[in-house]
C-alpha cells in the first residue's frame, strides 16, 4: 500500500528535529597568522655596525677622525660577517636583508659623506657639499641597484665598487692624512680638491659596471692548504706594521682592481657583464 503523505507540518518537524539547534552551534574565530620571530645573532652584528657607522658621524663632529677611521672600519668588518653568519647558521630572513641595506646606507653612505665633509670638503664651499652628496647619493642608489638585481648578478663579482669599500677609500685617506699630523686639512694647498676628486671617484665607481671580485666564493667549511694559514698570519702581521697605510693602500688596489678586470674582458672579447642572465622586463634593462 501506498505510504501516506505527511503533513507538511510533520515534514518541517522532522527537518528541525535534525537541525542543530543555536546552543549547540560553535563559532570558530578566524586564525591569526603566527607572529614570525627575528633571528638574533646575525641581526646583532648589523647592529653593531650600524653602531659603528653612527660612532663614526659622533666622533667626526667632535673632530676625532681617527676614531671615526675605527668606527667605519670596525663597520665594514662586522658588515662582511653579518651574512656569512646567517648563511652559516640557516638564520637568513627577509628582515635581516632589508636591516643590512639600512644600516649599510648609514654607515657607508650618509657617515663617510659627513665625516669628509667635516674633515676638509667644507672649505670648498658648495663644490664640497656638492661631492659629498653625490658620494651619499651613489651610495643609496648602488644598495637598490644591488637588492633589485641580487637574483641575477654572478656572485662571484659586484656589479661596481661596493660601499663598504668606497668608504674605507674615502675615510681611509683621511685617517692616513691624520695619522701624518695634517691637522687643519683646509689649511694646505690642494689636499681639499684632492679630496673632492677622491670622493667623487669613490661615489660614481660604485654605480659603474665594472666586476670586483665579492670573495663569496671562499668557503670557510672546506679544507685549505697549510700555505694558506701562513699566508693569513703574513697579512695580519703586514697590517700590523702600520694599519692606516696598509689598509688605505689594499682599498686603494681593491678600488682600481674593477677597472683592470674590465679592460682585461674588453681585451680579451670576453663577456664584461656581470649579470648572469637577462630580463624581458623593460624597467629593468637600465639597471644592467
Amino acid at each position: 500500500m501506498p505510504e501516506p503523505d505527511l503533513p507538511p507540518m510533520a515534514v518541517a518537524g522532522v527537518a528541525s528535529n535534525d537541525a542543530p539547534s543555536d546552543d549547540e552551534i560553535e563559532f570558530h574565530e578566524p586564525r591569526r597568522p603566527r607572529r614570525r620571530g627575528i633571528y638574533i645573532l646575525p641581526n646583532l652584528f648589523t647592529l653593531a655596525a650600524l653602531f659603528g657607522g653612527f660612532y663614526a658621524i659622533v666622533m667626526a663632529m667632535n673632530g676625532r677622525f681617527e676614531q671615526a677611521a675605527y668606527g667605519i672600519f670596525t663597520a665594514a668588518l662586522l658588515d662582511s660577517l653579518d651574512g656569512r653568519v646567517a648563511r652559516m647558521t640557516n638564520t637568513q630572513s627577509a628582515f635581516g636583508e632589508q636591516m643590512d641595506s639600512l644600516s649599510d646606507m648609514v654607515s657607508f653612505g650618509a657617515a663617510p659623506a659627513l665625516i669628509v665633509y667635516e674633515w676638509v670638503l667644507h672649505s670648498l664651499g658648495k663644490a664640497g657639499w656638492i661631492a659629498a652628496f653625490i658620494y651619499c647619493a651613489c651610495a643609496a642608489l648602488r644598495l637598490a641597484r644591488f637588492n633589485t638585481n641580487i637574483a641575477i648578478v654572478d656572485k662571484r663579482f659586484f656589479q661596481g665598487l661596493p660601499s663598504p669599500a668606497a668608504a674605507a677609500l674615502v675615510v681611509g685617506f683621511i685617517w692616513v692624512m691624520d695619522d701624518a699630523g695634517y691637522e687643519g686639512a683646509s689649511q694646505y694647498a690642494g689636499l681639499p680638491w684632492g679630496t673632492f676628486f677622491l670622493t667623487l671617484y669613490a661615489g660614481l665607481t660604485m654605480v659603474t659596471n665594472a666586476p670586483f671580485y665579492s670573495f663569496k666564493d671562499v668557503s670557510f667549511k672546506r679544507t685549505v692548504p697549510f700555505a694558506a694559514i701562513v699566508a693569513i698570519a703574513l697579512g695580519i702581521a703586514l697590517v700590523n706594521i702600520h694599519p692606516p697605510t696598509v689598509l688605505f693602500g689594499l682599498f686603494c688596489a681593491y678600488g682600481v682592481s674593477g677597472y683592470i678586470v674590465y679592460a682585461y674582458r674588453k681585451v680579451k672579447g670576453k663577456p664584461v657583464s656581470v649579470i648572469a642572465t637577462s630580463t624581458d622586463e623593460p624597467d629593468e634593462r637600465g639597471l644592467h
